[in-house]
């Protein structure tokens, strides 16, 4: 199994869980650092927020440098990532290609399956633990999915842009 990043298991970055850590010290940071740090996406969403962090006076040049140095975790664990999905994509595997949708296509139809037998059969039931994974899994997938499907879009977008 896959290892899972920073952000898949505690639904956070790095240095938002030190933004968070160092308010709760009593520390100045700007709410709009905190907020972008709540929206941040990508690469390129923690760039923006590693300028706004470098800008910002009212944060101590310890804590700063704290914060620049988790971000800077952050960005390698995204790119990392990215490697390993376009490594993936070089492989003349099949299954490396399209394991995505794949495993997209494999949960909708679950899903499928299980809301038609729970309509059908009377005493059909599935436990809560099994309903909370399959929808946990889902979230997953469809926002991995769609979610890398769109950032990948709109870079080659701005990559030709550029190269115009």
């Amino acid at each position: 199994m896959a290892k899972q990043s920073y952000k898949d298991r505690n639904g956070t970055t790095r240095v938002g869980d030190a933004l968070r850590w160092l308010v709760k010290q009593g520390k100045n940071v700007a709410p709009e650092i905190i907020e972008l740090a709540g929206n941040v996406t990508g690469i390129e969403g923690l760039k923006i927020l590693s300028k706004k962090i470098k800008d910002e006076p009212n944060i101590d040049p310890k804590d700063k440098e704290l914060l620049l140095k988790e971000l800077e975790y952050d960005m390698l664990e995204m790119s990392e990532i990215t490697k390993r999905w376009e490594s993936d994509m070089l492989s003349d595997s099949f299954l490396s290609k399209n394991i995505r949708p794949l495993s997209l296509a494999f949960l909708t139809i679950t899903l499928f399956i299980y809301i038609m037998l729970d309509s059908f059969f009377e005493g059909f039931s599935i436990d809560k633990q099994w309903i909370d994974l399959l929808s946990s899994l889902l979230l997953l997938v469809y926002s991995g999915y769609y979610g890398t499907r769109s950032y990948e879009k709109i870079t080659s977008m701005k990559n030709k842009q550029k190269n115009k």
